[in-house]
C-alpha cells in the first residue's frame, strides 16, 4: 500500500493506493472515510487492479474548512487523484453522496474516465416529512447520533469488523470541522447530476441494494439512474442495504470485475 496527499486550491486530499494494473478510484458517502472500501479492495486487486481510495474532502484524513463541499467539487478532486498517481484513464466509483460527484468527473475530463459505476445513488431529491426534517437535522449535527444512523443503513448482512469501523467513524467525524462536511456533501447544490448524466459518454454501471432503506422501491431507483444515460446497466445486489459494498463484498466486487472487464481501458 501506499498513501498520498494531492493538493486543491482550499486544502489537499487523502487517499491509498493498492495493487497494479488498470486504475479503479472509490469514493464514499457522507460521513465515512476511504476505510469503508476495507472489503472491496482486496478482490479488485486480486482481480488485477490498481485501487485507489479516497478521503473526500472534509472526511477521514482530507483537510477541513473548505469553502465548499458541492459534487461538483468533489469529482475534481478525484480528478485530482488520478493525475497525481499518472495511472489514468479509470474507472471512478461513488457511493452514495458521492455517486453524484463521478458523473460531473467523467464530464469534465473524459480523456481521464473511462467508465463509471454509481453504488446507492439518488436520482431525485428526498422528500422528508416534518418529523424526519428534525431527525436529520440532528443526525448531521452529532457524531453520536450519526453513528447510530449509519447502523441503520445495512442489509441483512453486516460486517464483523462492522463496530469497530463505526467507532473509528465516529471517532474522526468528533475532530472540528468534519460534521460541517457531512453537511456539506449533501447540501442542496446545482446542477443537480441528473442534468448532467446525459452528456456521460463512458460506460456506466448502476449498483443498488435490493434492502437499501433510504428508498422507498430500490429496484425502481437504479432503473430510474440507468435511463438517464446512453450506456448503462443496473444490478442488484441482493440482501444488501446502503453499502453493498461493505455488507455483501464479494458479491459486489463480482458485479464491478464483469463491468472492468468489458469497459474500454480499464
Amino acid at each position: 500500500m501506499t498513501t498520498g496527499r494531492v493538493r486543491r486550491d482550499g486544502g489537499h486530499i487523502a487517499y491509498e493506493v493498492h495493487g497494479d494494473g488498470p486504475l479503479v478510484v472509490l469514493a464514499h458517502g457522507m460521513g465515512e472515510n476511504r476505510a469503508s472500501f476495507r472489503h472491496l479492495v482486496p478482490p479488485l486487486v486480486a482481480a488485477g487492479h490498481r485501487v485507489a481510495s479516497v478521503d473526500v474532502r472534509g472526511h477521514g484524513e482530507s483537510s477541513v474548512g473548505w469553502p465548499t463541499y458541492a459534487p461538483t467539487e468533489v469529482g475534481a478532486d478525484l480528478l485530482a487523484v488520478v493525475r497525481d498517481i499518472d495511472a489514468g484513464p479509470a474507472v471512478l466509483v461513488g457511493s452514495s453522496s458521492s455517486a453524484a460527484a463521478v458523473v460531473f468527473a467523467a464530464t469534465d475530463a473524459p480523456e481521464l474516465v473511462c467508465g463509471l459505476v454509481q453504488i446507492g445513488a439518488f436520482v431525485g431529491r428526498p422528500k422528508l416529512n416534518p418529523l424526519l426534517r428534525v431527525t436529520r437535522r440532528a443526525v448531521l449535527r452529532s457524531p453520536r447520533l450519526f453513528g447510530m444512523f449509519h447502523r441503520t443503513l445495512f442489509g441483512v448482512h453486516r460486517p464483523a469488523d462492522d463496530a469497530a469501523y463505526r467507532r473509528s467513524m465516529v471517532a474522526n467525524l468528533r475532530e472540528p470541522g468534519r460534521m460541517a462536511a457531512v453537511r456539506g456533501v449533501i447540501a442542496p447544490a446545482e446542477p443537480h447530476w441528473t442534468a448532467r448524466a446525459p452528456r456521460v459518454r463512458q460506460p456506466v454501471l448502476v449498483l443498488m441494494g435490493t434492502r437499501d432503506p433510504d428508498f422507498p422501491d430500490p429496484g425502481a431507483e437504479a432503473r430510474a439512474a440507468r435511463r438517464l444515460y446512453r450506456v448503462a446497466e443496473a444490478r442488484m445486489v441482493e440482501e444488501a442495504g446502503h453499502y453493498p459494498h461493505a455488507d455483501r463484498p464479494q458479491r459486489t466486487a463480482e458485479e464491478l470485475i464483469r463491468f472492468l472487464a468489458v469497459c474500454p481501458g480499464a
